[in-house]
């Protein structure tokens, strides 16, 4: 009782008199308490071994037996009779424990009272290592009275750190003068009282007249209403430090009382903490480099802590689908202070949901936990396009697996498909083994995991396949750009901004360099054309990044990041306008090829027509020599009508075709002129496809089909030799609408490439570096060469000026300064 009155700071709070009284109480107790033992006395063995048997339950006394003699005479027969009955007995003995002591405590406490007695012992130990627990000196410890001084109350409220409010001082004489005091939902208020009593309150009384008392720090609240808690008697003596905290939810008044006075009070008007809004300020688009490109508006009345874009499958996966990926992240940032527009830019074009139909929903939490939801709008993410087809088949593949991971075997079935006859499939070896590398992955996966470095690698193959390595460093500047980005938001050290800074231009670097090489290497990828005064140069970037790292490193972030969305913005129209080249031109160029293709076609069956009519009216006639004055003049028409001519030198008249009969020879007759018909329908094809092209046809493709209609009349009536005429007559016409049709190619081809710009490079697609024509878009007809004036002559010099000073700059590739030497030397 001692120990435990002692741990519970009973004998802190007692007065003198009343603690001398307890503890000469406590020590006649602790005397009184040693009373019992002159009743002690030792036992004798022989009462110890009857408690022994006692307690073990044994019959017959085995244990007395061991040390009794034998009464009376004693016998050979006795004698053995008692060792044999001393044997039996010591046999029982095995077992024999001792006894446990028996305090008959229970007898003398029927109540169990020695239970509370160790309860409030182990609650007194626990409670001394709190801030109000006592010692074991305390009870021989005189407490020296002191005076009472009044106590000095010091008050504030500090508003949530997200609202940006400066905490107001509620014991300034300014502030009490005011009327009622307004706060922001959510700031905590904190009151410290130094000295006075010790029996202060804290008391919020809220609109209705709910009265809650706020307890002091250290104390915990009992939920007892302010009108019964009970208060700490004053002893006279000072209190130390007293500090209460609360959160303010509400209006009210808040009061410090001390008994029956009142030493302050304060009254609160709290402003509600709005739930921010978040909607789409234009339609969700497609940005020019193919990234996905979001603008939005956020509002709060202190600020949105996070915002994010939610995207969902418009279509439902099918019932137990197995999809690899989950749904794209798309952090928004938040708009600064006083703005409440944001833009958002991401490359989702690897995902695999890209070109999938989505539904797409902005969401925004403030920093007290309410969230905002948008509108919810159903798009399709940007895919990056592909035009080789091969790649385009691995991009689906990987879409295909990576949607539904049971599909894995009809992915399979889709590559052997395609690699089947890779003779026909594949323009590039390496091409073909990185795709049977992908199957042979795809069988052995096991795992999701597994499968999703399949999905990695397909889409790396796909993007070697289109690209090449530039797609690797347009990556890798991308990356640069956001983590520079990221950076500047979350304010990093001027170290990591260094750090970053460096990544940005080697990757910056990488990239010109391999764009420049592949320039070189396929003129159709140079850098687009620029209106004058536009051009951009390498020394532009290099100062451009100068001065976001000086803007950065001043603590000018918000520029910083402004000027760096700009040069983010130049690189992406530097990489779609070679896209958007590439992809027009190689739409242009295809779409030309293909009719050129198509009139290549018609004039070798024209031709070939025509050798077939010369041969069966060489058959009908007999006419050998007649035959061969015919081939002759054909030489000059077809390279190969030569040679066939001087095979049928050496041939009799139907050597080919031995023995027909005058059937026979009409039915060939009827099938060339079928043949001859639907030749001139062919011809009438093309030239509707070349009016759609923006291609007047000429005059001669209409002269050429005149001519064929002419040739299938004559075939007919079974006029070898007018056909014959006719259809060298529609070969030459369709020679000269041939001419014609290139020279409009050439020239269309001209004006949408922005030919003749002052101060700027002519990068024709049917003209080389020096403004002659290309082999690949047609035969040279003798009219492009002209005698050079005076201005050529000077254009000339100024073409020579600047292939050296190109070839002066240590930044140019390899590649560019070998083929301008080249040049160098041809002058």
């Amino acid at each position: 009782m001692f120990a435990s009155l002692s741990w519970l700071g009973v004998f802190r709070i007692m007065p003198d008199i009343a603690r001398f009284a307890v503890l000469a109480l406590l020590a006649l107790a602790a005397l009184a308490s040693l009373y019992p033992l002159r009743f002690f006395k030792k036992p004798t063995p022989a009462e110890i071994d009857r408690r022994i048997e006692a307690a073990n339950e044994l019959q017959h006394t085995p244990v007395l037996v061991q040390t009794d003699r034998l009464s009376g005479k004693e016998t050979n027969f006795s004698q053995a009779l008692w060792r044999e009955h001393q044997k039996r007995m010591a046999e029982r003995l095995g077992g024999v424990g001792g006894d446990l002591p028996r305090t008959r405590v229970p007898e003398r406490d029927p109540w169990g009272l020695r239970a509370a007695a160790a309860l409030l012992l182990f609650v007194a130990f626990a409670f001394s290592f709190g801030p109000f627990g006592g010692s074991l000196d305390d009870g021989f410890r005189a407490h020296a009275a002191r005076e009472t001084i009044p106590p000095r109350i010091d008050a504030w409220v500090t508003p949530p750190p997200y609202t940006g409010k400066a905490p107001i001082f509620l014991t300034a004489d300014a502030d009490r003068a005011q009327g009622p005091v307004t706060v922001p939902e959510g700031s905590d208020l904190t009151l410290r009282v130094t000295g006075g009593p010790g029996d202060e309150a804290l008391v919020f009384t809220d609109a209705v007249g709910n009265m809650r008392e706020i307890a002091p720090a250290g104390a915990p609240a009992t939920g007892t209403p302010a009108a019964d808690a009970p208060k700490p008697a004053a002893d006279g003596v000072n209190a130390g430090a007293r500090q209460f905290a609360a959160k303010l939810a509400s209006d009210g008044v808040l009061a410090l009382r001390s008994g029956e006075d009142e030493l302050e009070s304060w009254a609160f008007t709290v402003i509600p903490d709005q739930a921010p809004v978040i909607r789409f300020s234009d339609e969700p688009k497609r940005a020019v480099n193919g990234a996905f490109e979001l603008h939005y508006e956020i509002e709060d009345d202190y600020g949105a802590a996070s915002a994010r874009a939610e995207f969902a499958l418009t279509e439902k996966p099918a019932e137990g689908a197995r999809p690899l990926y989950k749904a794209p992240e798309m952090p928004l940032a938040i708009p600064r202070r006083g703005s409440v527009a944001g833009k958002a830019n991401r490359d989702l074009t690897e995902h695999v949901w890209a070109g999938s139909g989505v539904e797409l929903t902005l969401k925004a939490v403030d920093h007290a936990g309410q969230e905002a939801t948008s509108e919810t709008k159903t798009i399709a993410l940007p895919e990056r396009p592909f035009s080789n087809p091969l790649a385009r088949a691995v991009v689906e593949w990987r879409k295909i697996m990576s949607l539904d991971a049971n599909r894995v075997p009809h992915v399979i079935e889709l590559i052997d498909a395609v690699t089947l006859r890779p003779e026909d499939t594949f323009e590039n070896l390496s091409h073909y083994l990185g795709i049977m590398t992908g199957r042979t992955k795809l069988e052995m996966a096991s795992t999701d995991d597994q499968l999703r470095e399949v999905a990695d690698y397909l889409w790396q193959m796909a993007l070697q396949i289109e690209d090449g390595d530039l797609s690797a460093a347009e990556k890798r500047l991308r990356q640069a750009q956001e983590a520079l980005k990221q950076a500047l938001e979350d304010g990093a050290s001027d170290e990591e901004i260094d750090k970053l800074m460096k990544e940005l231009r080697e990757a910056m670097n990488e990239f010109l360099r391999e764009f420049a090489e592949r320039a070189a290497r396929d003129p159709n990828l140079a850098m687009p054309e620029m209106q004058p005064g536009q051009e951009l140069r390498q020394s532009d970037l290099e100062r451009m990044m100068d001065q976001i790292e000086n803007l950065a490193k001043s603590g000018n972030r918000e520029q910083a990041k402004d000027l760096l969305a700009q040069l983010q913005d130049m690189m992406n129209n530097l990489q779609a306008g070679r896209q958007q080249q590439q992809q027009g031109q190689n739409g242009q160029q295809s779409e030309m090829r293909q009719q050129m293709d198509k009139l290549g076609e018609i004039m070798r069956r024209q031709q070939e027509m025509m050798n077939e009519t010369f041969r069966m009216d060489q058959m009908q006639r007999g006419q050998q020599q007649r035959g061969q004055n015919g081939e002759q003049g054909q030489q000059g028409q077809q390279g190969q009508q030569g040679q066939q001519g001087q095979q049928g030198q050496g041939q009799q008249p139907g050597g080919q075709q031995p023995g027909m009969t005058p059937e026979e020879f009409a039915e060939a007759l009827k099938q060339l002129q079928e043949g001859q018909g639907q030749l001139q329908g062919d011809l009438e094809g093309l030239m509707k496809g070349l009016e759609g092209m923006g291609i007047q046809p000429g005059e001669g493709f209409g002269e050429a089909g005149e001519a064929m209609g002419e040739a299938e009349g004559a075939l007919g009536e079974g006029e070898g030799e007018r056909a014959v005429g006719e259809q060298g007559r529609a070969l030459e016409a369709l020679r000269r609408g041939a001419q014609d049709m290139m020279q409009q190619m050439q020239q269309a081809m001209q004006g949408d490439q922005g030919e003749g710009q002052e101060g700027g490079r002519q990068q024709n697609a049917d003209r080389d570096p020096l403004g002659r024509p290309r082999a690949t878009t047609g035969p040279d007809f003798g009219n492009s060469v002209e005698v050079p004036d005076e201005i050529d002559v000077q254009r000339a010099r100024q073409i020579l000026e600047a292939i050296r000073k190109r070839l002066g700059n240590a930044l140019s590739p390899a590649l560019e300064k070998e083929y301008l030497e080249r040049l160098l030397e041809l002058n």
